[in-house]
């Protein structure tokens, strides 16, 4: 259950947000199996497999998304149409025209669509109450916009939008690299990409390799900027920042796993745990990481 990525929002302060209504609202709206003839459905999951659809525990909430989705290879479709056109061509004796194509490819797909496996695919989200925070486990908008936008269909108002912040990441990552310092609890660590502006967008990247020394600064004094830069906070959860304010990669380094792994044998009671430690976790170092980049943009 632990996150491995982040797409981040504030949460309105003056919201008020009681978890029975949200609850009983993402009920009211849960995924439902696709019908004979539908491709995709699209609604709420209990994140833990029971009866609940939003999972409390200290004030912090986990819900899921979900979506099922029909598997109707195209190679099937066209396959079994040019089985039935020449069928019909040897039938009528003359070529199958565009139109014909056109209406048995509709038919095949009508016919195959009710036989067609379906599969599903879910992504989480966090929401704090308490701090202002909410998170998609996702680095895609798309995914997270087709979230927020469930919300909306349920007519939940979580009054909530995407973090932003006074400093600009790219501006303040190639600072850090600039001068070698990055603002405590951080570490930098040895992913890196640089970009050029321009119409050559030349990029440069580093994987797992020292960042100190002059060849960095020459790329930066280049004209380049950081688009990614890996991050580690308080040697305990490890990232990459991109300069769209992405979370990506996100690990959770041994330090926090080890506290339960080998402790706890019951599933739910280890579920509760590492949840309580994740999102005490990632509450701490959003608000360092916004305060690293200078603090919330007014009207955030």
């Amino acid at each position: 259950m632990w996150f491995k990525n982040l797409l981040v929002y504030r949460i309105k302060p003056d919201a008020r947000l009681k978890a029975e209504d949200i609850e009983d609202k993402l009920r009211e709206n849960a995924l439902q199996p696709c019908g004979s003839f539908e491709m995709e459905s699209r609604g709420w999951v209990p994140p833990r497999g029971d009866e609940r659809f939003l999972h409390s525990l200290e004030r912090q909430w986990l819900i899921t998304y979900g979506a099922n989705q029909k598997i109707l290879p195209g190679s099937v479709i066209t396959q079994t149409a040019k089985e039935r056109a020449a069928k019909l061509a040897e039938k009528q004796e003359h070529p199958v025209g565009r139109k014909q194509m056109r209406e048995i490819r509709e038919r095949v797909i009508e016919e195959l669509m009710p036989k067609a496996f379906s599969r599903r695919r879910t992504l989480a989200a966090w929401i704090d109450p308490v701090n202002g925070w909410a998170a998609v486990d996702t680095a895609a908008d798309k995914k997270a916009d087709e979230l927020l936008e469930s919300f909306i269909a349920a007519n939940i108002d979580i009054h909530i939008k995407r973090l932003e912040c006074q400093q600009s990441p790219a501006a303040q990552m190639t600072l850090w690299l600039q001068s070698g310092e990055v603002p405590a609890p951080f570490t930098i660590d040895q992913d890196l990409e640089l970009k050029a502006s321009g119409e050559s967008r030349a990029t440069v990247r580093y994987v797992n390799h020292p960042l100190e020394g002059g060849e960095i600064r020459q790329h930066i004094a280049g004209g380049k900027t950081a688009t990614r830069l890996g991050l580690t906070w308080k040697n305990r959860i490890s990232f990459v920042l991109t300069d769209q304010l992405q979370i990506k990669r996100l690990a959770f380094l041994d330090i926090l796993k080890n506290d339960t792994e080998n402790q706890v044998e019951d599933a739910e009671e280890k579920f509760d745990i590492d949840f309580a430690l994740m999102t005490g976790e990632l509450a701490g170092m959003l608000a360092d990481l916004t305060k690293a980049l200078g603090g919330l943009k007014r009207g955030a």
